[in-house]
């Protein structure tokens, strides 16, 4: 791999004096990396640095490749239209946060020189080195020994791991290879490849205690260890790998048909158990307050504009961004895993805080690109009372199309009539309230919402040129974690559901899949999993499949699901629509009623773009240059 002959750890290594929240400052020869602690700690930690920032990697970059988000036109050239043309072989050309032009390892303060494709090999290799010289550790601690092995050994499988949900089964490089080592490792299968990746996260797991804070180790860098790997990363990424693995792609292959041959529920039911269990673990230890996680709370005073109750102690809006709170970095109590933030205090404000609004008389500043809704994923966001609008018991009614919808819409999503400028909106008067209606003034399709919504989840509507909540005096920070707790319970639901439906639960765990989603749905205040879904066993997935379109709305995972359940091919999967309808009520009645309650005509669904996708596509192909390394690597079926 590129990894075994291109990329060399140097002679030099760092040490970080106060790890994570500290540059790099001195090197030391390559055999005092290992002597003590603090130095073999600085090792580790230059592996958190390459850890890509999705959503800062670049100037507008894309990382969400689902049917849920379409840009406008201008943005073609980014890799989510890429993937809606088909052609994936754009991973290695569009400048998103699997492949960068100019990526660095060793940068330090620059979110522009991460990437997974070349970072993975290093960090492997680096992880490698260091457990190849444990022995050299001979000044440390039994405490020491152990979080210095499990940090390494979770990095040996992580980027293994996230390498594997785009390109299948790999070789897995689990020694130290030097440049004069053989190329001749062969491509296991994903689950081959998984299980040597549960391998090490088990043992990691069972070396890493749950929180640093409380730890000798962790005493020097208190209240700064919420990035260091622990117990309940390791314990939730050995549940995910045990869970794609046995999921209906990496059972049955790549296929068409499989909604009609009903492959897209037919899961390998022992390595989905082993996934239950592994997540099973993890929630009992977060549920009787062992550790320092939770869901973070969903009490709004003010929805629209995130504004949460007198009340909360935490914010689900936390999760995503932080803002007037001195750019600290988001995540609240239920982020599990991220990277450290690489960039300076204001990064957030240099691209990712503006590509997310309108661009119609620059309302909103910087290039006219646009992440956008598909009406898909509005569609997918069911009734406040826990039916899917397509349910006839659900009380959906398409002339109130945005009435006792789950709470989570009026979270997430920007809708006609929206108050979209709080402020005095001056020159941008026509704009304040948002005309999302077909022929509206926001709904050009070069530089306003061609499928009828914005989204604020990830960045809130104020970072306009009106509210300027992308100022420096704002403080936004954004930052989209790799892991958070709600996606444990949702993947802990399907893992069980996987095996014995929706009153399956693990061993270890006293709740089933049907109480891991509903814990889910209380949280935010929408209504339990219906009877009916309940009762089936397809249809209890299809709701689990559902709760995670939702609830992980533009966090990246999309993809990943429509290709492990065998649907990235299958209709209506491949298809993006937009909404279209016209309004009944007059422009006054926006600006003293609330917009969910306005009557429209003509709600109608319109298909923009279908994907045409083959079997092929459910696999990035590997670089031309790194299958002609040696012929053990062979391309992905039909690259």
């Amino acid at each position: 791999m590129v990894g075994c002959v291109s990329l060399t750890l140097g002679t030099t290594l760092c040490s970080c004096e106060d790890y994570l929240d500290k540059e790099p400052e001195s090197t030391v020869a390559p055999d005092d990396a290992f002597v003590n602690f603090r130095n073999f700690q600085g090792f580790v930690e230059q592996i958190y640095n390459c850890v890509p920032d999705k959503e800062k990697c670049n100037w507008c970059p894309s990382w969400n490749w689902g049917d849920d988000e379409i840009f406008n036109p201008e943005a073609d050239s980014r890799m989510t239209h890429q993937v809606d043309l088909g052609n994936f072989r754009a991973w290695e050309t569009t400048g998103n946060w699997l492949m960068k032009s100019g990526s660095n390892p060793t940068a330090t303060g620059d979110n522009f020189s991460h990437s997974l494709w070349p970072h993975s090999w290093y960090c492997i290799r680096k992880a490698n080195l260091g457990l190849a010289n444990l022995d050299k550790f001979v000044t440390g601690t039994q405490e020491e020994k152990d979080v210095i092995k499990g940090q390494l050994l979770f990095f040996r499988a992580w980027w293994h791991v996230e390498l594997m949900e785009y390109f299948g089964g790999l070789p897995y490089i689990d020694k130290y290879m030097d440049d004069k080592a053989e190329l001749n490792l062969p491509r296991l299968s994903y689950k081959e490849c998984a299980l040597k990746a549960a391998k090490d996260l088990r043992e990691a797991a069972d070396l890493l205690p749950i929180n640093w804070d409380k730890t000798s180790v962790g005493a020097a860098t208190e209240n700064k260890n919420e990035l260091r790997i622990n117990k309940i990363m390791a314990l939730g990424y050995l549940g995910k790998t045990y869970l794609w693995a046995a999921s209906p792609l990496m059972k049955n292959g790549a296929q068409l048909g499989a909604i009609k041959s009903g492959k897209t529920y037919d899961y390998d039911t022992e390595m989905a158990q082993k996934a239950a269990e592994a997540f099973g673990e993890l929630l009992n230890l977060v549920e009787s307050g062992a550790t320092q996680y939770s869901l973070a709370e969903f009490k709004y005073k003010d929805i629209y504009n995130h504004q949460r109750s007198d009340d909360a102690t935490s914010c689900y809006s936390d999760i995503f961004y932080t803002i007037k709170q001195n750019w600290k970095m988001p995540g609240t109590t239920e982020a599990i895993f991220r990277g450290p933030m690489n960039g300076d205090g204001n990064s957030s404000n240099w691209n990712t805080s503006k590509v997310f609004g309108p661009k119609v008389d620059k309302v909103v500043a910087h290039d006219n690109v646009i992440h956008q809704p598909t009406a898909n994923l509005i569609d997918a966001y069911g009734m406040a009372n826990g039916l899917p609008i397509d349910d006839p018991e659900s009380g959906y009614d398409p002339t109130h199309p945005y009435k006792n919808r789950d709470p989570r819409f009026y979270h997430d999503i920007v809708f006609d009539g929206f108050k979209y400028l709080n402020g005095t909106p001056g020159q941008y008067a026509p704009l304040q309230y948002c005309q999302l209606y077909t022929g509206g003034n926001m709904r050009t399709v070069e530089n306003a919402s061609r499928t009828g919504y914005f989204i604020q989840k990830l960045v809130p509507h104020t970072c306009n040129e009106v509210d300027r909540d992308y100022d420096w005096g704002a403080n936004l920070n954004c930052y989209l974690p790799y892991m958070r707790l709600a996606d444990i319970y949702l993947m802990y639901a399907e893992a069980c559901a996987a095996v014995g439906g929706a009153k399956a639960k693990s061993s270890n765990f006293n709740k089933t899949a049907e109480d891991a989603i509903n814990t889910i749905r209380e949280r935010c205040g929408a209504g339990h999993v219906g009877a009916a879904y309940v009762a089936d066993a397809h249809k209890f997935m299809d709701e689990i499949r559902r709760e995670r379109e939702v609830e992980l709305s533009f966090e990246g995972f999309r993809f990943n699901d429509l290709q492990r359940w065998l649907l990235l091919t299958e209709a209506p999967y491949t298809q993006k629509y937009s909404h279209e309808f016209k309004r009944v009520e007059s422009d006054d009645f926006y600006k003293t009623h609330d917009p969910k309650d306005a009557q429209v005509s003509g709600f109608t669904k319109k298909e923009i773009l279908t994907r045409k996708l083959f079997t092929k596509h459910y696999w990035f192909p590997l670089p031309i240059s790194e299958v002609y390394l040696y012929p053990e690597l062979n391309q992905n079926p039909g690259w």
